[in-house]
């Protein structure tokens, strides 16, 4: 019984899934769709606020198809408490998570995963700090980078 049930709810999570993930990066789309100032200044208004509700739920949502339940015990640091909140090991897709709990952060990512097919324009609509791995300098201007962000007095999201 166990495997019938592996054999019917493998594919229908798949499709949830790819569903959920369509349905991403059509609200990254619309959100990110002629953003003036693209990447340099951050999202306002009815922009952020989509990103901010429609992806952190789209976020949740798959995560509860996989079958993860996530509990928040405590309560989430404002952007005024916490400029820069910090999530170690950081090394899984368990990220996605967080970024859902706090509000979809901006993030520090590898340059190269905004040329990702669908992830990158997911990921653009963050406005992370992208770090070039082929870059000397990259470490500074990372470091710059969210130093201004964080002194921007709210004008940015919290950089994860």
């Amino acid at each position: 019984q166990t495997v019938l049930q592996g054999i019917i709810l493998l594919p229908l999570r798949a499709i949830c899934i790819a569903f959920i993930l369509l349905l991403a990066w059509l609200s990254a789309s619309i959100a990110t769709f002629c953003q003036p100032g693209r990447g340099i200044l951050p999202l306002k208004g009815w922009r952020r606020r989509m990103i901010q509700t429609t992806l952190s739920g789209l976020t949740r949502t798959a995560y509860f198809v996989m079958g993860f339940q996530v509990k928040v015990k405590g309560k989430v640091a404002s952007l005024s408490e916490a400029p820069i909140f910090v999530a170690a090991p950081h090394s899984s897709f368990f990220d996605a998570i967080i970024c859902a709990l706090t509000g979809m952060p901006s993030i520090v990512s590898r340059a190269e995963n905004l040329s990702t097919p669908v992830f990158g324009t997911i990921l653009s609509c963050l406005q992370p700090v992208a770090v070039s791995r082929q870059d000397p300098d990259s470490r500074k201007n990372t470091v710059a980078e969210i130093t201004r962000r964080a002194l921007s007095r709210g004008q940015w999201p919290q950089v994860i």
